[in-house]
């Protein structure tokens, strides 16, 4: 059962969205994408590090200054000094991490479990001394037994952290094993709980969505799913997946926006909006195949889980094809304002798809072929007359 509640989307276009090879961000270019996403109203706009660079630490200063109903967090290493280098460049929250796996353990920072305690404790005095909320997640959570997670983020909440941070870095956790982490840290734990899913084994969406489902309370998306390597959960399609359980999505963003924030963000990253973009692609609401499009236009429901007036889109009927059948052909001929008999549609739906055959149908080929079959019915009928 879908819990009563809506999470709060934490979108880092701004930062994981950089970490997509051949993305580099300017600084308008970051705040552009910024004032879009404020606009559809994510929750948590999250930027880089200031330690990156002079530039980023300027941007999280812009970002930060901007104003935004979206608060504003920097995503930081686990380290006391960069923790107070986000706040003195206004990052409204703090989002700590540190790898938790064996494999992040022994390849990345080195430290074994009493050091990584004494690390959390010390960032979060910064954060009791700045007043700064902030969270704290273990990178590659899901390759980290269960234990171990549950006594670091103890630690964490006791040393003051609102939240703590489950993140499927390299992308190998399933549904099921999303939402038993979860659920055991819901258990243990009375602090806010954050998923980050990577994509690479393609279940980002339903990993996040099932982490929802067993109690986390903020869900990390990217426009287009933008990010290292394949990525995290998009920003799009996670929302038309929410917006399925529960249509009161649609009253706290603006669903009609994303379209135009998938193409605002594809032109400045220099990539196409994927096909497969929920409500971003621009095949997202069309329809082609003749028995779908009988029903379509009878109810569009019936081949519809998404109704594209609520996503900013409209619904495409494709004709020109040799899949064409005579009710697209009827459909298209009304759109003309052309009044074609039973047997007329017929014989314009063989003559489309026989045009089909040799390659040589278009919109407008078969709107000529239309309106000849319509101007010959018309003579007909005047000839029978006179």
């Amino acid at each position: 059962m879908i819990p009563p509640r809506q999470p709060l989307i934490v979108d880092s276009t701004l930062r994981e969205g950089e970490q997509h090879p051949g993305i580099h961000w300017s600084s308008s270019d970051r705040l552009v994408i910024a004032e879009a996403l404020d606009a559809l109203g994510v929750d948590l706009i999250e930027m880089p590090s200031p330690a990156v660079s002079a530039v980023v630490a300027d941007d999280l200063r812009l970002i930060a200054g901007r104003g935004f109903a979206a608060r504003v967090a920097a995503h930081v290493r686990c380290i006391p000094a960069e923790l107070q280098a986000a706040v003195d460049c206004g990052a409204q929250i703090l989002h700590v991490y540190l790898g938790s796996s064996p494999q992040l353990r022994l390849n990345g920072h080195g430290r074994d479990w009493p050091r990584m305690f004494e690390l959390v404790r010390e960032a979060g005095d910064v954060v009791r001394r700045t007043g700064v909320p902030a969270r704290f997640s273990c990178e590659d959570a899901f390759r980290t037994p269960l234990p171990d997670l549950a006594r670091i983020f103890q630690v964490a909440e006791d040393a003051g952290f609102e939240r703590i941070g489950l993140a499927d870095t390299i992308g190998v956790a399933t549904p099921d094993q999303v939402r038993e982490t979860v659920a055991v840290m819901r258990h243990v734990l009375r602090c806010d709980i954050e998923f980050h899913g990577h994509n690479d084994s393609g279940c980002a969406v339903a990993n996040t969505h099932a982490a929802f489902r067993a109690g986390a309370t903020h869900l990390d998306t990217t426009v287009l799913g933008i990010g290292e390597r394949n990525g995290i959960a998009p920003l799009g399609d996670l929302l038309a997946r929410l917006w399925l359980d529960d249509r009161g999505i649609g009253e706290r963003y603006r669903l009609e926006l994303l379209p135009a924030i998938a193409d605002l963000v594809a032109g400045l990253a220099g990539i196409p909006v994927p096909h497969t973009a929920c409500v971003g692609s621009r095949h997202a609401f069309t329809h082609k195949a003749g028995p779908h499009v009988k029903a379509v236009i009878s109810d569009p429901s019936s081949y519809e889980a998404l109704p594209p007036e609520v996503f900013g889109r409209t619904r495409r009927i494709e004709v020109a094809h040799r899949l064409v059948g005579h009710h697209a052909i009827a459909h298209r001929a009304e759109h003309l304002g052309l009044d074609l008999s039973a047997e007329g549609l017929r014989a314009a739906t063989q003559a489309a798809k026989e045009l089909a055959d040799r390659g040589g149908l278009d919109e407008i080929a078969l709107d000529a072929l239309l309106i000849e079959r319509a101007r010959v019915e018309r003579e007909n009928v005047h000839g029978q007359l006179g």
